[in-house]
């Protein structure tokens, strides 16, 4: 019954035996208790954009019902119940001078982004998502309620902190807002005939950068379509992205410096940039909030630089032909590999760059020739892999033991400990 699933990715032909859409933490618990009685599993879907499977059984139990937010502005701390996109959360904190550490897309849940650990086009200056983490209210695969933190069920707490598919059912989160109003920010898009120059600009260029400049760039095949913008339609471009939050010591005038190297390596097709509100951080990356049928695939990279942008482009360039709608490669490093207070289970602190591939949304592909071509792009970065993934970009395109292999073995460990301990019976399935 896929039409019952309001979820982004068409890709995965969900069947669930039963669909339930509580609107309560008790209304939640009363389901996993039914569904252990029958045997069954329990699938949380939020907004659907973390699935790289289809839900075959069970019950899917929608998150939607749960959705909302509340914020304390003298806390400065929003609760957000699960289900929750995170345009509702820009739109709820701006008034107040907040913002949250939201991701790229405002059409994805809060709460699954954040389990995943949650990598934000403010990352380099902020942390990871999670970083930002108070509490959290949680149905147990036994059906208990429970208010998970640092001094509440630490065990619990620190599985939420990018241990991705935890032993129960968020329904809310309590979350640190940061004090920031405004984002000089946007990209600046080129013609693929320029890609080479661009790419082996942006590696050198990303590698020198501040912590205050957060950066990434993607190879990007355009439909000749709307929303995308005129000149851009039907085109292979390459789209550099880049936010700087403007606080106190930040100015206009040296954002843009910053970013000014990147401007003069090749003439601009289109340029965004711009100071923006921090609840429009969504248009740094523009991403699609249409739901259509995608496969993906995700790594974490040790070093970009010239020779690994010229794999890529000989792999995925504009000559290649490759039928991927996406090549991302984004810049890490600055907070995001700093320790955490809290210590979590975060996958992704050590990588230099990611990488991330979305191939075109086109179903008579997904077969032979996009997985293909990711296996293609996969070969020639191999030299610069870290071996690891960031559990939220890890893919139907990935190797089945990816997602486990974002953790080193200690940290698999624990996450299996955790579980084992709050669901036991393996009541929760993802």
């Amino acid at each position: 019954m896929p039409e019952q699933l309001p979820v982004f990715n068409l890709a995965p032909r969900h069947a669930p035996a039963e669909v339930a859409e509580p609107r309560s933490a008790a209304e939640v618990a009363a389901v996993v208790r039914r569904a252990a009685d029958a045997g069954q599993q329990v699938h949380p879907v939020g907004t659907g954009h973390g699935w790289t499977h289809a839900i075959e059984g069970g019950v899917a139990l929608l998150t939607r019902g749960l959705a909302g937010v509340t914020v304390d502005p003298a806390r400065g701390v929003a609760r957000i119940g699960a289900g929750t996109p995170w345009a509702q959360v820009l739109e709820a904190t701006a008034p107040h001078g907040l913002t949250p550490l939201a991701g790229s897309a405002p059409g994805v849940g809060a709460v699954g982004y954040l389990l995943g650990g949650g990598l934000s086009p403010l990352g380099r200056t902020y942390g990871w998502g999670s970083d930002y983490l108070c509490s959290a209210e949680v149905v147990t695969g036994t059906g208990e309620v429970v208010t998970a933190s640092a001094t509440s069920h630490p065990e619990l707490f620190w599985s939420l902190l990018g241990g991705k598919h935890v032993p129960g059912i968020v329904t809310s989160v309590e979350l640190d807002l940061l004090r920031l109003t405004q984002v000089y920010g946007g990209g600046l898009f080129f013609d693929g005939a320029d890609a080479e120059t661009v790419l082996t600009e942006w590696a050198a260029w990303s590698a020198e950068v501040p912590a205050q400049v957060n950066t990434s760039v993607a190879l990007l095949q355009l439909p000749d379509a709307e929303p995308v913008p005129a000149p851009l339609r039907g085109r292979y471009v390459v789209h550099v992205r880049v936010a700087v939050p403007l606080g106190a010591e930040e100015s206009p005038v040296l954002a843009a410096g910053l970013v000014e190297p990147m401007r003069k390596v090749a003439e601009p097709i289109l340029d965004t940039l711009a100071v923006l509100p921090a609840a429009a951080i969504g248009a740094v990356h523009a991403d699609p909030d249409q739901p259509m049928p995608v496969l993906e695939a995700g790594a974490l990279l040790r070093a970009f630089d010239a020779d690994a942008a010229r794999a890529v482009l000989a792999a995925a360039g504009p000559q290649a032909r490759a039928p991927l709608a996406v090549v991302e490669l984004r810049l890490l490093g600055g907070r995001l590999a700093e320790a955490p207070v809290v210590p979590d289970a975060v996958a992704g602190r050590d990588a230099a760059y990611g990488l991330f591939v979305v191939g075109a949304p086109v179903p008579e592909l997904f077969e032979g020739p996009i997985p293909a071509a990711v296996g293609t792009l996969a070969r020639a970065l191999a030299p610069w892999a870290s071996g690891g993934f960031q559990p939220n970009f890890v893919g139907a395109l990935n190797q089945p033991a990816a997602l486990d292999t974002a953790w080193p073995a200690e940290v698999r460990e624990r996450l299996a400990q955790v579980r084992a301990t709050y669901d036991p019976a393996g009541i929760v399935g993802h």
